[in-house]
C-alpha cells in the first residue's frame, strides 16, 4: 500500500506519526509539504530541515512529482495545504481519500448560515460526501460542525495530534517530579488573549491567600507577557514564580516532568492543544478548559485529568484548590494520564489504527476503533 500524507508543512506535532508510518510503510510512505513554514512558526522553534528527512517532498520543489504521487497512491491523507485544487483533482479520481481537519466554526456555528460560506464548504467537504471519503476530526467539536453541514455522513472519526512520546516506569516518572515540598504547576504556550495566562497569577494569588506552597513556571512569550511580569511583581509573587520566555519544545517536556499539575486555560478557540498530550505524557495531572479540543478525547474527568467549564476561572480555581487540600488522594490521576498517552494516544498506536484503517477502505469497508483514534467521533455540540 501506498500512503500520502499532503499538508501545509511537516512540524513537530507530525514527526512522530510520519516517523511511525515510515517506518512501517518505508518508501511507499511520503509526505508532501506544499509551503515552507511562517516566520512566526519558525521563531516559536517550529523549524524543521524537511531535506533530512527522506520521506519529505516540497511541492513548491517539485511539484509535477509530488502531483504524480498524489494522484497515483493507493491513499492520500489531506491535511490544510492552501491549495484546494490539488484535493480536488484527486477526488475527482474517485480514489480512496482521508481528509483530517480541526473546527470549521471555531468563533460560533451560526458561521455556518452564509450563504457564501456554505457555497465553499460545498466545493471542499459536501459535494463529495457519497464517495469512499472520511475525515478525521483533530478536535472533539470538529464532527459537530461537519456534522451541522451535512458532511460526512457516518465517516466522521476521532483524530488528533501524537507528539513525542517519553517511556517512564512509575518508579522514574515519580522521582522526576520536585520533593521541595510544593506543588509545581506548569503553564505553557502564547501569552495571547486567547490563552488566558492572567488566570496563571489570578490562582497563584488564591493559592498564597490559603498558605499553600507551590511554585509556578510560565513558559512562552508574546503580547501579554510584559502585562503577566507586572501584575506578578505587583502583587509579591514574584518568588513563587519562574518565567522561562521562549522555551524549545524539548524543553517544554523537561519542565513539565519535575511539575505535579499542568494547567491549559486556553478557551473555544484552541484546535486541539498539543501541550496537553505532552503534560499527560510528564504524568502531570491536567487542568483543562473543556472548550479544548483535546479535552473531552484525552481526559475523563476525575479519573486521568480534570475538566472545568467555558472560561470559568472560578470552577478552575476550585479544581485547583480541591487538588491542593487532597494531593495524596488525587495525584494518581497522573500516572492514569500517562497511561492513556502510553496506551493509546501516541504516534505507534495512531499509526497502526490509521493503516488499518485504511486497507479497509481499500476494500471498500469502514471498519472503525473501538476507542481512541479512528473510533466513531461523537456529535459534541461545542
Amino acid at each position: 500500500m501506498t500512503f500520502t500524507f499532503v499538508s501545509n508543512y511537516i512540524n513537530h506535532h507530525q514527526i512522530p506519526l510520519c516517523e511511525a508510518l515510515y517506518r512501517e510503510l518505508g518508501e511507499n510512505f511520503t509526505f508532501i509539504q506544499t509551503m515552507p513554514m511562517e516566520e512566526e512558526r519558525v521563531a516559536m522553534g517550529w523549524r524543521v530541515e524537511v531535506h533530512s528527512l527522506p520521506y519529505v517532498q516540497c511541492l513548491y520543489e517539485e511539484e509535477y512529482e509530488c502531483l504524480k504521487k498524489i494522484a497515483e497512491s493507493d491513499v492520500v491523507l489531506f491535511g490544510w495545504t492552501g491549495r484546494e485544487d490539488i484535493v480536488a483533482s484527486r477526488l475527482a479520481l474517485g480514489k480512496t481519500t482521508m481528509r483530517v481537519s480541526e473546527r470549521l466554526y471555531r468563533e460560533g456555528q451560526w458561521r455556518a448560515v452564509s450563504p457564501r460560506g456554505l457555497a465553499a464548504k460545498y466545493q471542499e467537504h459536501i459535494k463529495y460526501r457519497r464517495q469512499n471519503v472520511c475525515m478525521l476530526c483533530a478536535g472533539a467539536y470538529a464532527a459537530s460542525d461537519f456534522h451541522l453541514i451535512r458532511a460526512y455522513p457516518g465517516k466522521l472519526f476521532c483524530w488528533g495530534y501524537f507528539t513525542a512520546f517519553r517511556t517512564y516506569s512509575r518508579e522514574q516518572l515519580a522521582a522526576r517530579k520536585a520533593q521541595d515540598g510544593a506543588l509545581h504547576i506548569v503553564w505553557a504556550g502564547r501569552f495571547i488573549p486567547l490563552k488566558h495566562p492572567e488566570y496563571v497569577v489570578r490562582l497563584a494569588e488564591a493559592l498564597q491567600d490559603r498558605g499553600f506552597s507551590f511554585r509556578m513556571h510560565m513558559l512562552g512569550d508574546g503580547e501579554l507577557e510584559p502585562e503577566i511580569r507586572r501584575n506578578v511583581q505587583t502583587l509579591g509573587l514574584a518568588e513563587a514564580f519562574q518565567f522561562y520566555g521562549y522555551t524549545k519544545p524539548e524543553q517544554v517536556r523537561d519542565v513539565m516532568e519535575k511539575c505535579h499539575i499542568h494547567l491549559f486555560t486556553s478557551n473555544y478557540l484552541e484546535g486541539w492543544g498539543a501541550v496537553v498530550n505532552e503534560g499527560m505524557n510528564s504524568g502531570c495531572v491536567e487542568v483543562v478548559d473543556a472548550q479544548v479540543g483535546a479535552a473531552p478525547y484525552l481526559i475523563r474527568h476525575g479519573e486521568n485529568g480534570l475538566v472545568y467549564p467555558k472560561d470559568s476561572y472560578e470552577k478552575m480555581e476550585a479544581l485547583v484548590i480541591d487538588l491542593f487540600e487532597n494531593w495524596d488522594a488525587r495525584k494518581a490521576m497522573g500516572w492514569a494520564a500517562y497511561e492513556t498517552i502510553r496506551d493509546m494516544w501516541n504516534a505507534e498506536h495512531a499509526a497502526a489504527e490509521l493503516l488499518r484503517f485504511s486497507k479497509g477502505l481499500l476494500q471498500g469497508e469502514i471498519v472503525p476503533a473501538k476507542e481512541g483514534p479512528l473510533s466513531a467521533a461523537p456529535i459534541l455540540r461545542p
